[in-house]
């Protein structure tokens, strides 16, 4: 089973294994981290599963589409590395992942 670490607003990082198969905002609301939202539930439109994707791996996650960059534009925490975890499927390709749950705005 792949694994991820998840690190929450307060710097905590969080070792977890996941299946295959759902996207980083499932596996981080699965395992119970309430500061990410995800008030949409996944359908890009609002911004509120945003995190910070540690850098060895932006290149490993899918391109970002139009509508999710706009979206992020909207974040005064947005960076080089933002990504919303609802457009971030997750597998073996992405094992060893690690994400930072964007600051509250």
């Amino acid at each position: 089973m792949p694994s991820l670490t998840i690190i929450d607003r307060d710097g905590t990082a969080h070792a977890l294994e996941a299946d295959a198969g759902l996207n980083l905002m499932e596996i981080i609301r699965e395992h119970g981290f309430d500061e990410l939202l995800a008030l949409c539930g996944g359908c890009r439109s609002c911004a509120t599963c945003h995190v910070h994707v540690a850098p060895e791996f932006v290149g490993k996650v899918p391109p970002m589409c139009d509508d999710e960059d706009d979206l992020l534009d909207s974040s005064s925490e947005r960076n080089e590395t933002s990504r919303l975890s609802c457009q971030i499927p997750f597998g073996d390709d992405l094992d060893g992942i690690r994400v930072t749950i964007a600051r509250d705005e």
